[in-house]
C-alpha cells in the first residue's frame, strides 16, 4: 500500500524542507506503507508523474496535504485519479477542520507570545471554493472556542474579507489592542509573506516550521486521513457486493 502525500508546492526552500520533512516524518510513522510525496502546483513531481513512478499493481492512498477541501481536492486530485487508469486509487480527505489543527494553530500563538487581550486574526490562504471558504469559518470558530475569545477571519488570496481588511476591522473593534495572526497555513512560502504584510502587529509560525520536527499532531492527522480513506474504500466495496 502506498500513501502519495500531495502538498500545494511551494519556490520557498523553508518551505520545501518543512514539507519535506513531514512526508518523512509520515513514513518513519507508518513503516508499513510506501510514504511518497507528489505536488499539485509549482513542484515537481505532479500527481500524474508521481503515480506513473509507481508498481501499477499497488493501491494509492492520495493525501492531500491542505488544510481545506477547496479546488485543488474537488476538481485537480479527482481528475488526476480518475485519469490513473493503471491505478487502484482512493482519495483521503483535506487534513482540515480537525481539532489537532486548532491546538496546534493554539501553540503557534502562545509561542508568538499571544496576550490576554489581543484580538486574535486566523489567515487563511483562501479558495474560489465555497466549501473552503466554510471550512475555514469553521476552523476560526474552534480556535475561538478553544481560546475563549473571538477569533476573526481573514484571507490572503481569492476569498473575503480580505486579511487586510479583517485586520482592520479587528482594530475597531479594540483600539489600542494589538492585532495577532493565526496563520493557517501549512508551511513557510509566498502566503506566508503575504501575511506578514496585512498589517497586523504579530504573525504566528505557519503549522510546519523550517528546521524543527514536524509536529506530532499533524503526522497522526496525515496518518488518520490515510486509514480514514481505507476505510471507506473498503465499505464501498462491500456495499457492490452486497448490492
Amino acid at each position: 500500500m502506498t500513501l502519495l502525500a500531495v502538498s500545494h508546492g511551494t519556490s520557498s526552500p523553508e518551505g520545501q524542507r518543512a514539507v519535506a520533512a513531514l512526508v518523512e516524518s509520515v513514513a518513519r510513522a507508518r513503516p508499513e506503507l510506501d510514504v511518497v510525496g507528489g505536488f499539485v502546483d509549482v513542484q515537481q513531481p505532479d500527481v500524474a508523474a508521481s503515480l506513473a513512478a509507481l508498481d501499477p499493481r499497488g493501491i494509492v492512498v492520495v493525501v492531500p496535504l491542505l488544510l481545506s477541501a477547496g479546488y485543488h481536492v474537488h476538481v485537480d486530485l479527482r481528475e488526476d485519479l480518475a485519469a490513473a487508469e493503471d491505478h487502484t486509487t482512493a482519495l483521503a480527505a483535506a487534513l482540515g477542520p480537525d481539532d489537532r489543527l486548532v491546538t496546534l494553530l493554539a501553540r503557534r500563538l502562545t509561542e508568538a507570545g499571544l496576550r490576554p487581550d489581543d484580538r486574535v486574526v486566523l489567515a487563511a490562504a483562501g479558495s474560489s471554493d465555497q466549501r473552503a471558504v466554510v471550512d475555514c469559518a469553521e476552523m476560526a470558530g474552534r480556535l475561538g472556542l478553544l481560546l475563549r475569545r473571538d477569533v476573526g477571519l481573514g484571507f490572503i488570496s481569492a476569498a473575503t474579507p480580505r486579511l487586510a481588511d479583517a485586520v482592520i476591522d479587528a482594530r475597531a473593534q479594540a483600539p489600542g489592542a494589538r492585532v495577532v495572526l493565526a496563520s493557517y497555513l501549512l508551511a513557510p512560502g509566498y502566503f506566508a509573506a503575504l501575511a506578514h504584510q496585512a498589517g497586523a502587529d504579530v504573525v504566528s509560525a505557519p503549522l510546519l516550521v523550517a528546521n524543527r520536527f514536524p509536529p506530532a499532531e499533524l503526522v497522526a492527522l496525515v496518518g488518520d486521513r490515510y486509514d480514514g480513506a481505507v476505510a471507506s474504500s473498503l465499505a464501498s466495496s462491500s456495499a457492490e457486493v452486497l448490492s
